[in-house]
């Protein structure tokens, strides 16, 4: 829900944290945003003491403006109203420049909700809560597909994370008996979807879904409504609402981080399979070997590239907690591909990234934007078509028929 005042959500493949610069207020900033992501979890400001976690951030930051001889905000909807009014350029914070991400806020100013940059932070947050419960979903369904050697029930419950963020109580009851993986997973599954707040209501009662990305979308003060994922709002391609009822048993969606960093990469990741299929017809395989990385996507000549997809706003957080893909299964060529619309919004993305990639893994990952590595893996493909041309040309055979 939007963020309250009184007046008084990455999974696999992601590393530990590394430590800050000397000097550097990242872990403030962490704080922060972690404190502007709880108080927009709240169902209500049901008590005027806020919680510790919350009143301590702001504490810490009246502090540091204090020193720094900078007038503090006066109170904790003060501070909310700074994360939606001043970019992240503009706190007086003492951050690397690389790390301040694009000239944005921390939390719209429409809708109230944290921006993905603010849960970006917040997720790299030492010990934040979210990330502990999101990361204990995620490896408890890994853990229990594994020892039922099911890797189709994985690759079921990511895709149901991917294309249903919204389900009906009654939806989300009869999912116990799927035979793809609600039979095995529904407990799980229930643990990541929760009631829909009143947020994402419209004065006459209704919600509404994004026609592109089925989450909801959140109404405005002077009417419409606003999908929350960037890759919907910021892209250039838009999607009109779709009415959604509620059945008696309410409405349940994703877990904002789930949202975030699960179903809106994993609609990116949907999008380049869709596409080598369409283009080349290649039948990449999605999860391979319970999530080792991405796609596993075959080329000519028996070759493999792994693919991992990544739709981050901060280029630096994402290389920072960047590891090692999985040898299993086996790959020639590792990649990072991000939507293209985060390079227009950051011309220097891929410098930020390769800058701050940890030493060991220069060199071994590739970051491209999605349509580049499609036009990489036409290239690989025609490629494969001329050598087989030529050598054809050139045999007894060819000699004999010139």
């Amino acid at each position: 829900m939007s963020i309250r005042t009184t007046p008084n959500a990455e999974v696999a493949r992601s590393g530990p944290l590394p430590q800050p610069a000397v000097g550097s207020d990242e872990p403030l900033l962490r704080e922060i945003a972690s404190a502007l992501v709880r108080l927009s979890r709240q169902r209500g400001v049901s008590h005027p003491i806020y919680p510790a976690p919350v009143q301590n951030a702001y504490n810490r930051l009246v502090l540091h403006c204090l020193r720094s001889g900078v007038e503090p905000p006066g109170s904790i909807p003060e501070m909310v109203r700074w994360a939606c009014d001043r970019p992240l350029a503009r706190w007086p914070l003492d951050l690397p420049p690389e790390a301040r991400g694009t000239a944005g806020t921390l939390v719209d100013p429409r809708t109230r909700l944290p921006h993905q940059l603010c849960l970006e932070w917040e997720v790299d947050a030492a010990d934040p809560a979210a990330e502990i419960f999101e990361n204990q979903r995620m490896l408890e369904a890994l853990t229990v597909c594994r020892a039922a050697d099911a890797p189709e029930a994985y690759s079921a419950f990511r895709c149901l994370l991917t294309t249903r963020p919204v389900l009906t109580g009654a939806e989300l009851a009869l999912l116990g008996g799927d035979l793809e993986c609600g039979l095995l997973l529904h407990h799980i599954i229930r643990q990541c979807y929760e009631p829909v707040p009143v947020t994402y209501r419209s004065d006459d009662g209704s919600y509404r879904q994004c026609g592109r990305c089925r989450c909801l979308m959140v109404p405005l003060p002077g009417g419409g409504h606003r999908c929350e994922l960037d890759r919907c709002r910021r892209d250039g391609t838009a999607a009109a609402a779709v009415p959604v009822r509620p059945d008696r048993s309410g409405l349940h969606q994703l877990s904002r981080p789930l949202r975030m960093f699960v179903t809106s990469p994993g609609l990116a990741e949907n999008d380049i399979g869709t596409a080598l299929k369409r283009r080349f017809g290649i039948d990449a395989e999605m999860w391979p070997q319970f999530d080792a990385y991405d796609l596993r996507v075959p080329l000519p000549g028996g070759r493999y590239w792994a693919v991992d997809v990544k739709d981050r706003v901060n280029p630096v957080l994402l290389a920072r907690t960047l590891t090692h893909f999985r040898a299993d299964p086996p790959f020639d060529r590792a990649f990072l591909v991000v939507p293209r619309y985060r390079f227009r919004e950051n011309e220097a993305y891929g410098r930020q990234f390769r800058r701050n990639l940890p030493d060991d893994l220069a060199g071994r990952i590739t970051l491209l934007d999605d349509r580049t590595f499609l036009r990489l893996v036409g290239e690989q493909i025609a490629d494969r078509i001329v050598s087989r041309t030529e050598a054809g040309s050139l045999s007894p055979e060819g000699d004999r028929h010139a």
